[in-house]
C-alpha cells in the first residue's frame, strides 16, 4: 500500500513532531519550512500541514488535504485543487482574540491610550470620564469562535449583547437578540462597542462603510479583529477626526501593513496594533492548532473524516452558520 506523503510547513517542536509520527505511522513527513520549499517540492505530496502560498493550490494536481494553521481559509477556499479537501483551525484562536478585544475596549473605555501618551510626555493630567462594559451595548458583527467569545466575555463583565451572523440562528442565551447582516443598520444606532471578528471576501468589504460609521452613536467604539478591508478606512478616519466616534481599536486594516506616515497612526482616538491578537502569541493557542495537526492527520492516514472541514463556496467552517 502506497505511503501517504506529508508535507508539514508548521514550524513543529520535537515533541509534534513526535506526536505527528505516532498519529500516522505508516506516513512520509517531511518537515520543511515555508521559504525552503519550491512549488515543484510541494506537487509531490499529497497533504499539506501549514499554509503554503496560495497561489500554488491550483498547480497542486495531487494534493488531497490542505490543513491550514489558520482560522481565516477565504484566499485559500477559492484555489482547492479538484476533489481535495480543506481544514483549517477554527476554534484554535477565540481565547486570544476576544481576551484582545476585550482589553483594547477597556482601554478606550478607561482612556488608558491617552494617559499613555501623557506618560510620554511628562504630564500628570486628568483626562475626565471614563465608561464600563456594565450597562454598555456590545454589538458582535459575526458570532463565530471569536465574536462569540468576546459576546460572551462582554455579557460577563455586564453588557448587553446584540449579535450578527452570517445565516438566521437562535440567539444563545449570553446575546438578547441575533441577526444577520440585513439586520446590521437596525442594530448599530443602539450600540456603545461594534466588534468586527468578520472573514475576507466581497460579502465583507466595507460592512462599516460610510453610512454604517454615521449610524454608530455619537461616542461609541469600533474594534476589528477579522479583515481591515470590513472597513472603510477614509470614512472611518474622517469620523475620529471629528470627533463622531470614540475611538478605534484596529489590529487589521486596509491598506496592511499600515504604510509610515498614515494618518491612523497619528489619531489620538486610535488604537493601532500590528495584526498580532492571534498568531502563535498565546500558548494556548499554539497548543490548540498542534492538537487539530494531530488529530486530523490520525484521521487522514486512517481513511476518516477530517475535522474543521472548509465549505469551499463560502469558506467558511462547514459547521459554522
Amino acid at each position: 500500500m502506497k505511503k501517504n506523503k506529508v508535507l508539514c510547513l508548521y514550524p513543529a517542536s520535537e515533541a509534534v513532531r513526535a506526536a505527528l509520527h505516532e498519529a500516522a505511522p505508516g506516513a512520509e513527513i517531511v518537515f520543511a519550512s515555508r521559504d525552503s520549499v519550491t512549488l515543484e517540492d510541494a506537487r509531490k505530496f499529497d497533504a499539506i500541514l501549514g499554509n503554503p502560498p496560495a497561489e500554488w493550490l491550483s498547480q497542486l494536481e495531487g494534493l488531497r488535504w490542505l490543513q491550514l494553521q489558520s482560522a481565516g481559509a477565504e484566499n485559500y477556499a477559492a484555489q482547492m485543487p479538484r476533489g481535495a479537501v480543506l481544514t483549517n483551525a477554527t476554534g484554535a484562536y477565540g481565547l486570544a482574540i476576544s481576551e484582545y478585544m476585550i482589553a483594547a475596549a477597556l482601554m478606550l473605555m478607561k482612556g488608558l491610550h491617552l494617559y499613555r501618551d501623557n506618560q510620554r510626555q511628562g504630564l500628570w493630567k486628568d483626562e475626565g470620564k471614563v465608561r464600563s462594559f456594565q450597562g454598555a451595548t456590545v454589538l458582535s458583527v459575526g458570532m463565530g469562535d471569536i465574536g462569540g467569545q468576546f459576546a460572551q466575555r462582554a455579557h460577563a463583565l455586564g453588557a448587553r449583547v446584540l449579535g450578527i451572523r452570517r445565516t438566521p440562528h437562535p440567539a444563545p442565551d449570553y446575546v438578547e437578540a441575533l441577526g444577520t447582516l440585513e439586520d446590521l443598520e437596525a442594530f448599530l444606532p443602539q450600540a456603545d462597542v461594534v466588534a468586527l471578528s468578520l472573514p475576507g471576501g466581497e460579502q465583507t468589504r466595507h460592512v462599516m462603510n460610510e453610512k454604517r460609521i454615521g449610524l454608530m452613536k455619537r461616542g461609541a467604539l469600533l474594534l476589528n479583529v477579522g479583515r481591515g478591508g470590513a472597513v472603510d478606512t477614509g470614512a472611518l478616519c474622517r469620523a475620529l477626526r471629528e470627533g463622531r466616534i470614540g475611538g478605534a481599536a484596529l489590529d487589521v486594516t486596509d491598506p496592511e501593513p499600515l504604510p509610515p506616515g498614515h494618518e491612523l497612526y497619528g489619531l489620538r482616538n486610535a488604537l493601532i496594533t500590528p495584526h498580532i491578537s492571534g498568531g502563535d502569541h498565546l500558548l494556548q493557542t499554539t497548543q490548540a492548532i498542534e492538537a487539530i495537526f494531530i488529530e486530523n492527520l490520525g484521521r487522514f492516514e486512517r481513511g476518516e473524516a477530517l475535522t474543521h472541514q472548509v465549505d469551499l463556496a463560502t469558506g467558511y467552517m462547514k459547521s459554522e452558520g
